[in-house]
């Protein structure tokens, strides 16, 4: 499809004065850094490889992805994924990078605390800073913000970037294998936060580029280890507590059940949809016990906010009905205070739902 044919298809969401500041950045810069936020998801790699694959197209030499900790392996097929630089393993070379580039793109959080002990770096470095996320209530640390909560996904973000410079006809193979895979991911393989026409559209060109939209969601979501099927069963089975009055679930794992399974980063991602498989739940939450805090998933279908029940509880935010959030405790007491919160915030009482703030 003709560049300009497809920029006419979309609705120009981003604003032209940023469109056109993003471009003089990218035009004059010559040391590029990719940051995104901590325990990377599919969203946050794709749309950084996706971009990082956009730039390399424009002979930009010197371009690298940075992420605060390891991602899960079932990314890993992701054209150059392997050159991502990661910050626990590499730190001194992490933040050299960061120091060194004159334009750093933060794509796919909202503030520096998502991307923990790379904020310090990222918030003192020179280099023009580019924020591109749909989280709401964006930090004031980039020197340009494109924030669109609306957007499904920031993959889906940086496509309309590219498109709106006039560059469809730069995205190769490899990007728009990336882009789908973050689109994909973040509406949970188009099952939320994915009823907007265009996002087809995008699909549509994604998949004219050459990818195979089918392998993709393979690699992705059916091929995983014997450990982390185990650890499914053992979820599924003993692990999953339900609140049929609330028409809500709850898993939770702590740091020794994940030991026992061999847990290797990743390999609880989507556990938090399993129970909304249950017939008349609406409101799902998986609690899991990590090295220094407690992280928390919630996931919704229909009215009920999660993103609200994420900020009121747990310090958390997101989408509406796919969000997260922390505690500091013991996992007994997250257990506790989220089945407090569910009888304060009960997904029965839609009225309550629609007014709340």
């Amino acid at each position: 499809m003709d560049a300009i044919i497809l920029i006419g298809m979309l609705t120009k969401i981003i604003k032209e004065e940023e469109i056109q500041k993003a471009w003089k950045y990218i035009d004059k810069g010559d040391k590029f850094v990719i940051v995104t936020h901590v325990t990377p998801d599919g969203d946050a790699i794709g749309s950084s490889l996706g971009l990082f694959h956009f730039l390399n197209e424009l002979e930009k030499d010197n371009v690298s992805v940075v992420v605060p900790n390891d991602f899960p392996t079932f990314y890993k097929w992701m054209p150059c994924a392997k050159d991502i630089v990661i910050h626990e393993k590499y730190p001194e070379f992490a933040e050299q990078l960061i120091r060194d580039a004159d334009v750093i793109f933060c794509l796919d959080f909202n503030e520096p605390k998502r991307i923990e002990k790379l904020a310090s770096t990222v918030v003192a470095a020179d280099g023009r800073k580019i924020m591109i996320d749909h989280h709401l209530n964006p930090s004031d640390f980039c020197r340009l913000v494109m924030s669109y909560p609306e957007i499904s996904s920031t993959s889906e973000l940086v496509f309309r970037l590219i498109c709106r410079m006039g560059m469809f006809e730069q995205i190769t193979k490899e990007a728009a294998e990336c882009i789908y895979t973050g689109m994909m991911t973040d509406t949970g393989a188009f099952t939320y936060n994915s009823n907007h026409p265009e996002i087809y559209t995008i699909i549509t060109e994604l998949v004219k580029k050459g990818i195979d939209k089918d392998l993709i969601y393979r690699r992705v979501n059916q091929v995983y280890s014997e450990p982390r099927l185990r650890l499914m069963g053992f979820v599924l089975y003993e692990k999953m507590k339900t609140y049929p009055g609330q028409h809500a679930a709850l898993i939770t794992l702590s740091k020794e059940e994940l030991k026992r399974f061999q847990y290797v980063t990743g390999d609880t991602e989507g556990f938090v949809n399993l129970p909304l498989s249950i017939e008349g739940t609406r409101f799902s939450v998986f609690i899991r016990e990590d090295k220094d805090y407690i992280k928390i998933s919630f996931r919704s279908v229909g009215d009920f906010p999660c993103n609200k029940f994420a900020a009121k509880y747990f310090n958390g935010g997101g989408h509406k009905n796919a969000s997260g959030g922390e505690f500091y405790g013991s996992l007994e007491d997250a257990v506790k205070t989220f089945e407090q919160s569910l009888n304060e915030f009960n997904p029965n009482n839609f009225e309550e739902l629609k007014n709340c703030d």
